[in-house]
């Protein structure tokens, strides 16, 4: 979804005249995306651009839920890519929409169903003004929180109407809320359950009968939407804060989820991280199993998850270490080290619930996952191969008495200087990062990370204080 829309280009019809002329026949929003979805299957594109990790699961769902014409409930724990999912469908409307100009409601030229375009309609005949919309503006959403009224959904009485001499009686005095404004669009709700359940009440004739009700208007507004929601599950099953007649409209309910394997993990930290020095992919990798380690560690609360937010804001982190170092050390382009990692640990603090258990140990938790997750990427990555021979060499270097200086202060030319001359470090970074140019920095970053496995396999011994960490012989 775009922020500002693009300018209407000037060969659409500008009145319902030309309108007609041109053979456009109106049809329902859900018609419209089943017709734009099916083209993209058949053209092998993807649905739902932007989203990873959900080709064989929910994706497949939410076409199916479409395609049916069903409303959506998007199910699923904090930071599983619910908004932006919801967010993509905006892909499927077609490009540009022709409503009557100036209407609240996006009203059809053709058939007009608000008081004041069925007047203009009239009047005007085929001399009435249209306008397009872009599909970027025909999405709503609503955070649903204890203070929204029925008035932010569905609309309420305008006072300053009334006050311009209109009566009370006269439907044209109503301010139209978020749902009615999204009229040939998309409207979603996130969190529905925050939604007190006297205001849930004003949307079940939006999702059956597909109409609104204000105030005691005697007024009946065929609306033409698709209604999206998005929930955690503890509150939508178990604490029953979804009233039943509104679960009951809701055509599917779609479980979402975390990332199933670790390249969709990397690939989605890749995607959404802003990265401000080189992070390199070795780092990702750390970063994706140190993400699964939280998730899957009884000592973290599981009903909360661990969103993938987390992973993301650890990957940023890392890069501003860099940029921190590079600063202080004068590295024109600076590169993201394991060794940074032990100071973004504490910070990602506030992205964990824990198990109450764990009460005053939270920091400690998160850095041995951390270091159980190096160690897995480092097995993973160099516990075979053609890295051997430079690993026993380093250990043999290590038991000769010398040690190595790292840590988030150390300038990456300080550890290629300590460490000296060594054959084979080109295809170390050429098996850890393979397709990048060799670089100071990524050739420290790929030594400081091979050292730390060594550490963390017992083979070497690592000394820490302030930030600046020790290998020497084990």
């Amino acid at each position: 979804m775009t922020s500002l829309a693009p300018p209407v280009p000037s060969h659409l019809p500008a009145h319902l005249g030309a309108l007609r002329a041109s053979g456009y026949e109106a049809r329902s929003v859900k018609a419209e995306m089943r017709a734009n979805l099916v083209e993209r299957l058949r053209g092998g594109q993807p649905s739902f651009p932007g989203i990873v990790g959900f080709e064989d699961t929910v994706g497949p769902q939410l076409e199916r839920a479409l395609l049916a014409g069903h409303d959506v409930v998007l199910l699923g724990e904090r930071g599983q890519g619910k908004t932006r999912l919801i967010r993509s469908l905006t892909a499927l409307l077609d490009e540009w929409l022709p409503v009557v100009d100036g209407c609240e409601i996006n009203d059809d030229p053709t058939a007009p169903i608000c008081a004041r375009c069925r007047r203009l309609a009239v009047e005007q005949g085929d001399a009435l003004p249209v306008t397009w919309r872009h599909r970027s503006e025909r999405f709503g959403e609503k955070l649903a929180t204890p203070d929204t009224s029925v008035g932010d959904l569905v609309g309420d009485v305008d006072p300053v109407k009334v006050a311009e001499g209109r009566s009370l009686g006269d439907s044209e005095t109503i301010h139209y809320g978020l749902v009615p404004r999204t009229n040939r669009g998309i409207f979603a709700i996130n969190e529905l359950p925050d939604l007190a359940e006297r205001i849930q009440v004003a949307l079940l004739n939006v999702l059956e009968e597909r109409d609104i009700q204000v105030r005691g208007y005697q007024i009946r507004l065929p609306l033409d939407l698709l209604v999206v929601a998005s929930a955690n599950p503890e509150d939508y099953t178990n604490r029953g804060r979804i009233i039943t007649p509104l679960k009951d409209r809701f055509g599917a309910e779609i479980r979402t989820h975390y990332p199933v394997s670790l390249d969709a993990e990397m690939e989605l930290i890749g995607q959404e991280a802003h990265l401000e020095a080189v992070v390199p992919r070795h780092l990702l990798d750390v970063v994706a199993r140190f993400t699964r380690e939280v998730r899957e560690s009884p000592s973290v609360d599981q009903r909360s998850g661990v969103s993938a937010r987390f992973a993301i804001a650890c990957v940023e982190a890392l890069s501003g270490a860099a940029v921190r170092r590079g600063a202080i050390g004068g590295e024109p382009n600076p590169v993201a080290r394991i060794g940074d990692l032990a100071g973004v640990v504490p910070t990602l603090r506030g992205k964990v619930e824990f198990d109450v258990s764990e009460e005053g140990q939270e920091e400690e938790t998160l850095q041995l996952l951390a270091r159980r997750a190096t160690a897995d990427a480092w097995r993973s990555l160099l516990g075979g191969g053609d890295v051997r021979p430079l690993l026993a060499s380093l250990v043999a270097w290590f038991d000769e008495g010398n040690s190595l200086l790292a840590g988030d202060g150390v300038p990456a030319t300080t550890i290629l200087d300590d460490l000296g001359p060594h054959d084979g470090l080109g295809r170390l970074v050429a098996t850890l990062e393979p397709g990048m140019a060799e670089s100071p920095g990524m050739t420290a970053a790929c030594v400081e990370f091979a050292v730390e496995g060594l550490w963390l396999t017992r083979r070497i011994d690592k000394d820490s204080l302030n930030g600046v960490s020790r290998y020497g012989s084990a």
